[in-house]
């Protein structure tokens, strides 16, 4: 049974810790934080389901004196667990590495983190087997995320040279306010990190993108444009995306008319939190520029990241040694199939 912790436990860090504890194979010692934040007070309300540590010992009466219990502080929930899964703000994971080296702690880092804070950039189906062993993973972005899915799944099937996308990305997670009100549209600088960050995990694909920041909250859009080595047509498409479980086909015609039809559906399927783990394609948005195929896909920005976490724990610890078994194992516990 492997032993994880979770540092930071915020948006990412709270599902990561719900996501460890699904896995029957794993056991989550505790998660890691500051102060009483709305997600802390909610984990004390619902009776501490897991243990948590203060991540600053000397600011530990922030928490008790609101009546939450503290179990132990960082480095002690360091030293009794196998891997750490780093979900503090960026920054804080790169100091916090310090800790883990000195107890040899290996650790997990998301995708606010600097590429140099860890041995490898990872994905868990694109270069899995390159996580096999290391000390220091990072993850991709919530979006680098979902976009490599798609790209690395039409790769393997039929190879893919080059590819350019527009992101249309949320401008924050739902009960943000720190980035105030807005009512525009703001254009990044192009190459989006995004295409980039994907020629770092695919170094064989040529990609470039643009992104634009849009004022909604729940979930991002990408329209990529993949130009692939063999022919390719939209059944084909259709074919390798239902093959594969975290990318799920959605119809317009069923409803499904954008991103909050998306978070709506989870909702209803009962996720807490509305979570989806599986990026969705729109089957109409699919269509051919030349030789060229162009689709929609939908990235959930909240939990999308959670399954390759789980599949960078695997690697790192060497549970499996595959990306077929290590992504099959996180599937099966997430609950997670191909539709």
């Amino acid at each position: 049974m492997t032993k994880v912790g979770v540092a930071g436990y915020g948006v990412i860090g709270q599902r990561l810790a719900d996501g460890v504890a699904a896995q029957g194979d794993m056991e989550l010692v505790g998660v890691a934080d500051v102060a009483p934040t709305l997600p802390v007070r909610a984990l004390a309300e619902r009776g501490m389901p897991y243990k948590l540590f203060t991540a600053v010992p000397e600011k530990k009466n922030l928490l008790t004196d609101e009546g939450i219990p503290v179990s132990g502080t960082l480095e002690e929930l360091v030293q009794e667990v196998d891997i750490m899964l780093d979900a503090t703000s960026a920054g804080i994971g790169a100091k916090n590495k310090e800790l883990y080296q000195k107890y040899n702690t290996k650790a997990v880092f998301q995708g606010g983190e600097t590429n140099d804070v860890a041995d490898v950039f990872f994905h868990g189906y694109a270069n899995f087997e390159k996580g096999v062993g290391a000390d220091y993973l990072k993850l991709t972005s919530c979006n680098t995320t979902g976009l490599i899915r798609a790209i690395d799944a039409i790769d393997r099937a039929v190879g893919v040279p080059r590819t350019a996308m527009t992101i249309i990305r949320r401008v924050a997670d739902p009960g943000d306010y720190h980035r105030g009100l807005t009512n525009a549209l703001k254009v990044d600088h192009a190459p989006s990190h995004q295409a980039e960050d994907l020629m770092t995990i695919m170094p064989h694909v040529a990609a470039t993108g643009i992104l634009i920041h849009t004022p909604v909250t729940h979930g991002h859009i990408i329209t990529p444009v993949v130009t692939t080595r063999d022919k390719i047509n939209k059944e084909k498409l259709l074919e390798i995306f239902h093959a594969h479980p975290r990318i799920r086909v959605v119809r317009l015609e069923d409803g499904f008319l954008g991103n909050a039809s998306l978070f709506k559906y989870a909702r209803d399927l009962g996720n807490p939190r509305g979570d989806m783990y599986e990026i969705a394609v729109w089957e109409e948005s699919i269509v051919m520029s030349g030789d060229d195929i162009m689709f929609a896909i939908n990235i959930p920005q909240e939990a999308v990241v959670i399954p390759e976490n789980i599949d960078a724990v695997r690697a790192a610890t060497k549970m499996q040694t595959t990306r077929e078994t290590g992504t099959a194992k996180t599937n099966e516990y997430l609950k997670i199939k191909a539709r």
